[in-house]
């Protein structure tokens, strides 16, 4: 899908509000100079015909812009804006990347709600019915299936739990009726080479327990739902007899707190499909780990048991982990994917910018802010913050051991400061993507998929690794705890 008008327009605006900037800023030098050479009525004229002036040749500008960007690509697009003035060049190449994320997100996909799940009491927070987003295959991928699992953090009290209610992550009544599929999602060859036309489904997120919950009774004071896993086993009862049941091959994926969630449910997502359907899973910045905090406290062990208490998620939790071991630590990855039988891709950053905020220095444990600007920008972290996270690293590591005893396992652990990889096309695949052994994650995660090579990489330590974007921005949806 190309640009669509309604993007042009956008383009259009932003383009001349660089422009504009450029010219009565960054020349206004220039013409004070002028008009000290003349004066008087002269200086309203000329004034006067350079707005109109700027005006014929900002819009000729962008017209040229947008007919290079279409017409040849971004590589074209950024010859040209070099050959223009360096300063002019600076703000046009924002302008490219707006364009960029306009071309790569121009897929966006209807909602659809399971109102058949009411009745089995698979609902949201607020009794809403779930829902998905299915963009259906094509060709060679018509019957290949992407599930992809939301992310959103979690809620561990009442209290927290309704003010999620009041969210699209909790009730799909306040869910957008459309969204962007990029990354992983993305419907274009050149952005997702692997899985573009496969039928790609984003389950929504609207339960706070990584779909593991399940509590018949609901307490009227507060019509709270936790119904998490009879959400899961409702969306995927709907999509088996529209294509996933004769499903060749199929991932199930997840960002975050989907991304855990994929863990949780990738053996049972591969006894729901037929025996011939090659199943795989893959964990983006799912892999949470039991540590403690700045201060000394164990505030994440405590924050997933009362998760587990509350949402009743103890029975919906692997087995071969809860018959061995407290059901709040089967919500560590650390304890679950070890039993995971059913191939895993594990990818995650060894300094996860969620787990530095909320496991590592959550502010609970900074009552004094010290690490406030450390967390929203890796550069701003002192020398002994540093030292925390090279620490917390080392931990993460010592964590995934168990988890990549297996040839079948994939591995792409990077040292950026970031959280969900695959949805971002600037992570997923483009010309700046993040690299790892010589490998973007798309095709890392292609290449284990088709069994065309294995991969397990773990990264050198921070600062190590160029090609990483730590821009330490909070990715969307994922509150603190």
């Amino acid at each position: 899908m190309e640009i669509m008008l309604l993007d042009l327009f956008m383009i259009y605006f932003i383009f001349m509000v660089i422009f504009f900037l450029h010219v009565f800023f960054f020349e206004k030098k220039k013409r004070r100079n002028f008009e000290g050479i003349i004066g008087g009525p002269e200086i309203l004229k000329l004034k006067a015909i350079e707005k109109i002036g700027t005006l014929l040749v900002a819009t000729r500008f962008c017209g040229v812009f947008i007919f290079i960007f279409n017409a040849y690509g971004v590589v074209s697009f950024y010859m040209f804006v070099r050959m223009v003035d360096s300063r002019l060049g600076h703000w046009l190449k924002l302008l490219v990347s707006l364009m960029l994320l306009l071309k790569t997100q121009g897929l966006y996909v209807g909602i659809t709600y399971v109102k058949s799940a009411v009745a089995k009491g698979a609902v949201c927070l607020d009794g809403s019915p779930p829902a998905y987003h299915w963009d259906k295959g094509s060709g060679t991928g018509i019957n290949s299936w992407l599930i992809h699992f939301e992310g959103g953090g979690w809620c561990n009290n009442v209290t927290s739990c309704l003010s999620r209610k009041k969210t699209h992550l909790g009730s799909s009544k306040l869910m957008g009726q459309q969204i962007a599929f990029s990354g992983i999602m993305n419907n274009k060859r050149p952005f997702n080479p692997d899985f573009y036309n496969w039928n790609r489904v984003k389950i929504r997120y609207c339960d706070g327990s990584s779909f593991t919950g399940d509590v018949q009774a609901v307490n009227p004071a507060t019509n709270l739902h936790f119904r998490g896993a009879r959400i899961w086993l409702a969306v995927i009862e709907d999509l088996l007899p529209k294509g996933l049941k004769n499903a060749e091959n199929a991932l199930l994926s997840g960002c975050s707190a989907g991304g855990l969630a994929s863990i949780l449910h990738c053996d049972s997502f591969r006894a729901l499909l037929r025996m011939g359907t090659k199943v795989k899973c893959l964990s983006d910045a799912g892999y949470f780990i039991k540590v403690k905090d700045v201060s000394g406290a164990p505030h994440v062990q405590t924050y997933f048991n009362e998760i587990v208490t509350l949402h009743g998620s103890a029975k919906n939790l692997p087995l071969s982990c809860t018959s061995m071991l407290k059901p709040s630590f089967c919500f560590f990855p650390q304890y679950v994917a070890p039993q995971v039988r059913t191939p895993l891709f594990i990818l995650n950053a060894a300094y996860d910018s969620w787990q530095i905020r909320n496991i590592l220095a959550p502010s609970i444990a900074d009552p004094l802010g010290v690490w406030k600007s450390c967390k929203l920008d890796i550069n701003n972290c002192s020398p002994l913050q540093l030292k925390s996270m090279q620490d917390f690293r080392l931990q993460f590591l010592n964590a995934l051991k168990t988890s990549t005893n297996s040839s079948s396992r994939g591995l792409y652990i990077d040292s950026c400061y970031a959280h969900c990889q695959t949805e971002t096309q600037e992570k997923w695949f483009m010309e700046d993507s993040p690299v790892l052994g010589k490998k973007k994650i798309a095709k890392a995660v292609g290449d284990w998929f088709y069994d065309r090579n294995p991969f397990q990489k773990i990264d050198c330590p921070y600062p190590c690794n160029p090609s990483c974007q730590n821009s330490g921005l909070a990715p969307p949806n994922n509150p603190e705890v």
